[in-house]
């Protein structure tokens, strides 16, 4: 069966809403879900994810919310989602002692290129934590050899050239091809998948991360916290009929 990993803004408004969504879009069917590290240059990050972390550090958000809210989804895959200036200004010794403490599976940082994480990739390793690889359709195949030689857990496939959130498409099958011949870690597609795209992204691949379509959500101040739950979990159930059908 394939996976739908879920992305959420922490704090939005604040930890406890976060915790009861992620509870029940766990209990909707996700099967993994990425805690982001809010921060001011999200580059990698379209309009819908850059807003909710600024709000969610208007709101507050220090790391210790990210360590509540994975200790109170101990026992749920979750995965921490940030860029290399926090981690690195917190220690990433630290992080990798707190990750293996609150039962964090994984860390996925955009900015931190293939050569930099090999240095720390035997750091997290100790710890039973991955740092997860990504793909590009522009990366070329004897590059793809290279990033999923030791890949760990699954490959990040990003969708398209570009940011998170936006309606791109571009043929994968090329891509997802050439990770095969390379590894047999699996791949899960990220970077706009919503109810409509989930198809078309899921082919061939072994999962899709859904982010901005979930965040839109949370940040529709229109929208009791009821109603965002309702909407959010009703859409990740859907996604994850749609990838399996």
């Amino acid at each position: 069966m394939k996976k739908l990993v879920g992305y959420l803004t922490p704090k939005l408004p604040d930890t406890a809403f976060t915790l009861e969504l992620a509870h029940a879009l766990f209990d909707a069917g996700m099967d993994s879900l990425e805690l982001g590290v809010p921060f001011s240059d999200p580059v990698a990050d379209g309009a819908i994810i850059e807003s909710a972390g600024h709000r969610a550090l208007a709101n507050g958000f220090v790391f210790d919310d990210i360590l509540a809210i994975s200790e109170g989804l101990r026992g749920r895959d979750v995965l921490w989602m940030g860029y290399m200036n926090p981690f690195f200004h917190r220690g990433m010794q630290t992080v990798a002692n707190e990750a293996k403490k609150h039962g964090v599976s994984a860390l996925i940082i955009p900015d931190l290129p293939h050569e930099e994480s090999a240095k720390y990739a035997p750091l997290f390793r100790t710890n039973g934590v991955a740092l997860i690889e990504f793909i590009a359709p522009t990366t070329p195949k004897e590059r793809i050899k290279t990033l999923v030689q030791n890949a760990q857990k699954f490959i990040y496939l990003v969708a398209y050239a570009g940011i998170t959130g936006q309606g791109a498409s571009e043929n994968l099958q090329e891509t997802i091809s050439a990770v095969r011949e390379a590894t047999d870690t699996n791949v899960f597609v990220g970077f706009g998948v919503n109810v409509q795209t989930a198809k078309e992204r899921a082919a061939n691949a072994d999962g899709v991360i859904v982010g901005s379509a979930f965040v839109k959500t949370v940040l529709d101040d229109s929208l009791s916290g009821g109603e965002k739950l309702a909407r959010i979990c009703g859409e990740a159930r859907a996604i994850k009929e749609i990838i399996n059908s």
